[in-house]
């Protein structure tokens, strides 16, 4: 009987953390290294992560938060109702009657440009460190986030990650997340209106998150 009971928790996990990816729905995208090896080993790692991210999936998502830490990262992003400048896409399909910019995004090309995505980085991070192997566990999480309020939450608990694993003691100090790009006013590929908004703008969304790292020095966070 306990084994019925463990294989149906672990079918609901399944289902719950390896969502499809539809146009028009929010996911919490994440995922750490095998054996908590190191992810990004310099600052230039995490340039090139965000660098490669951008060049796969940009044109298929949009984001409105990540937070890139030492093993794992997390993303929280919108899949496109239509996908944009298909035909700067790495390894898009070349099909010569195929209009691609109307492109309507699906599973399997939005999971796709994802898994190319990570196979360029650990690429690259296995020929610089001179290393073999998997580095990143398979499959990628995916959860989708249906409500505003779990949305809200969620970019709190993105952008907490570094303070809540004792990296710093202000996560708005943190290099690697997306919180100082929303505040600011300089050029981004981030949502930065939409997420402003869901905060009654800027004030909000800051007075939100400073509420929120109390919560994190207070009580602590339960993270993945």
């Amino acid at each position: 009987m306990r084994k019925v009971t463990d294989l149906g928790l672990m079918k609901r996990n399944k289902i719950l953390h390896q969502a499809e990816l539809v146009g028009g729905n929010f996911y919490h995208i994440y995922n750490r290294t095998v054996g908590n090896e190191v992810l990004f080993a310099s600052s230039a790692n995490y340039r090139f992560f965000l660098k490669q991210y951008s060049t796969y999936l940009h044109p298929w998502v949009e984001t409105y938060a990540y937070c890139l830490l030492g093993n794992h990262f997390h993303l929280l992003i919108r899949v496109r109702d239509k996908a944009i400048n298909v035909d700067k896409v790495v390894n898009f399909p070349k099909v010569d009657d195929f209009n691609k910019s109307e492109t309507i995004p699906n599973h399997e090309m939005v999971s796709g440009q994802f898994r190319k995505f990570f196979q360029s980085y650990v690429m690259a991070f296995n020929k610089q460190q001179e290393r073999h192997g998997t580095l990143l566990q398979t499959p990628f999480k995916r959860v989708k986030v249906d409500s505003d309020n779990y949305l809200t939450k969620l970019i709190y608990y993105i952008h907490a990650n570094p303070q809540a694993h004792g990296l710093i003691k202000d996560f708005r100090q943190w290099p690697w997340s997306s919180y100082n790009s929303l505040v600011s006013s300089l050029p981004t590929q981030l949502e930065r209106e939409s997420v402003l908004q869901l905060f009654s703008k800027l004030e909000g969304f800051e007075e939100a998150h400073e509420g929120y790292r109390q919560v994190v020095l207070e009580e602590g966070l339960g993270l993945e």
